[in-house]
């Protein structure tokens, strides 16, 4: 009888193991290497897309842009070619959601700091206040290393239409004025193909490690 309880016990032991291994191969094979999306304009919240492209679904990408940064240099798509990038619009005198997510994004450049992938670029939705000289001095304020982050104004109608129609981040204001925004708490995150991959609430700490984790996945892309 004693023998039995041995031989028994035995064989749970090597049923328990082989019964751990099975299940880590299962659990392996379902959590396979899942890309993120590729955002177009009918998949976003109408409000935050020109009327002319809401129900684009395909080939959408970032626009060709030509901005000035915060130390008067002109910035281009070409210094963040072959590169993933995170996006937003703000302005230096806001006081409400603004400085939460300069905060957060200069997070992230503490972050991927050496990673020389990742790059930040902040568009300013008030080019007539932030000149040259406002942005520098926010820049300094807000610890921007100007090799990883750029802060970039410019023509107001250019900046406009990046907003609405690249990368479909900021409200019309509804008052039938020119190119008047209201910029939204949204990051985005895009490709080295000039492609939206994901949406992130600027103000959520969740919502950017949510982010931190989608660029590790974006650059397991071939």
């Amino acid at each position: 009888m004693l023998s039995f309880f041995k031989d028994y016990k035995r064989f749970a032991i090597v049923f328990l193991i082989i019964s751990i291994i099975i299940v880590t191969i299962i659990y392996n094979t379902l959590n396979v290497y899942q890309p993120l999306p590729i955002y177009q304009p009918a998949m976003v919240n109408e409000e935050l897309v020109d009327s002319t492209i809401q129900y684009q679904r395909k080939y959408h990408k970032i626009a060709d842009f030509s901005l000035i940064n915060q130390n008067g240099k002109t910035i281009t798509q070409n210094d963040y070619k072959g590169k993933i990038y995170v996006a937003d619009f703000f302005f230096t005198t806001c006081l409400t959601i603004c400085p939460i997510m300069t905060n957060h994004m200069a997070e992230i450049q503490k972050e991927l700091i050496n990673d020389n992938e990742v790059l930040l670029l902040s568009h300013s939705v008030t080019p007539e206040i932030d000149s040259v000289a406002q942005l520098k001095k926010y820049a300094l304020e807000k610890g921007v290393i100007d090799a990883k982050w750029n802060l970039v104004t410019g023509d107001k109608k250019q900046i406009y239409e990046l907003a609405r129609k690249s990368y479909l981040a900021v409200k019309d204001d509804g008052d039938g004025g020119p190119f008047d925004m209201i910029h939204t708490e949204n990051f985005m995150l895009i490709d080295k193909k000039r492609q939206i991959r994901g949406f992130y609430d600027g103000t959520n700490a969740e919502d950017i490690e949510r982010l931190l984790d989608d660029i590790k996945i974006l650059k397991q892309e071939k």
